[in-house]
């Protein structure tokens, strides 16, 4: 009986690559990004794509949903949003007596390590305890998200996920740990005798904007993941802002001057290892390069990746 043996030399080559393709694979990490209302919108695609730039796969949630709530068979809201689309203070008060208590979060996040909440729509004003200011061009809400984005970020709250939140990202992670929004930056800034200029978004909402910000601390995760004072160029699309951080457990890490108002443009929680948030979109700077298109003004792609790369990096934390 012939007997074939392999030659050792020829194919260990092989065998090692093998192993090295082996363990990249199991190594891989896995970022989820939230449940959006429009996932076809230029930031929430970007997210995807700069994550997945950063060599780690990326997963979407399913909408999270309160089991004291009614939905349609399109998972619409049902009897809990206003003419705008906005959380009405009846829902509001039943989703933050349970907070993610009796809903599918706990199932959706069972697997669950690392999560972004990206950019979207304005934040419903009963979930920060004010009444809502019709403001004409501005009434854009989901009800739905906003009821699964405050759930799910109660829930990394209390379990001390590895959180980053972009810009609505940012306005909900603040509304959860108990913060108010200016609902509109121009209007808050002409009522309080203050000025503006538009470096936050384009007047006339047809491209992001860019400006710079101020860190704050060095001890933040801003600076340690940037090692610099001063960010230019972050891309900007919001016209609502948090209005201050007081008797929470959040603290302000980079403002930007705008007339003589300081808009807060990123957050940490000070009780938690990794629940941070900027008010900016890097993954514009991110997509710009790789798509060749970068605008001239804009924050570097080495810089902007950063924020993408950090958040599965497990040796930065709060101690």
């Amino acid at each position: 009986m012939n007997k074939k043996f392999f030659n050792v030399k020829k194919i260990l080559p092989l065998l090692l690559l093998l192993l090295l393709i082996g363990c990249n694979l199991k190594e891989q990490k896995i970022v989820y990004v939230a449940w959006n209302n429009k996932q076809d919108s230029t930031s929430f695609v970007s997210t995807l794509i700069a994550i997945e730039a950063t060599g780690a796969k990326v997963k979407i949630l399913e909408m999270a949903k309160s089991y004291d709530l009614m939905y349609d068979e399109n998972n619409n809201l049902i009897n809990a949003e206003d003419e705008y689309g906005a959380l009405t203070e009846e829902t509001t008060s039943i989703i933050k007596k349970n907070l993610w208590h009796n809903s599918n979060v706990e199932e959706l996040m069972k697997d669950v390590e690392y999560i972004v909440f990206p950019g979207g729509f304005d934040i419903s004003p009963s979930l920060y305890g004010e009444k809502h200011k019709v403001i004409e061009g501005e009434m854009e809400f989901s009800g739905e998200r906003d009821v699964s984005d405050y759930m799910l970020l109660s829930y990394c709250i209390e379990k001390n996920i590895r959180t980053f939140t972009i810009c609505r990202g940012m306005q909900m992670l603040s509304v959860v740990s108990g913060c108010k929004l200016i609902q509109d930056i121009p209007s808050y800034l002409n009522d309080s005798s203050k000025e503006f200029d538009y470096i936050h978004r384009d007047k006339y909402k047809k491209d992001f904007v860019y400006h710079d910000i101020e860190v704050l601390t060095e001890d933040s995760f801003l600076y340690k993941i940037m090692k610099k004072k001063i960010l230019k160029g972050v891309p900007s699309w919001h016209h609502q802002s948090t209005l201050d951080v007081n008797d929470t457990n959040l603290v302000i890490t980079a403002t930007t001057k705008t007339g003589k108002h300081d808009i807060i443009e990123a957050v940490e929680r000070k009780d938690k290892s990794f629940i941070w948030g900027v008010q900016f979109h890097p993954e514009i700077a991110v997509c710009g390069k790789l798509d060749n298109n970068l605008n001239s003004e804009s924050m570097d792609y080495d810089d902007a990746i950063l924020f993408f790369s950090s958040l599965t990096d497990d040796r930065l934390k709060k101690e």
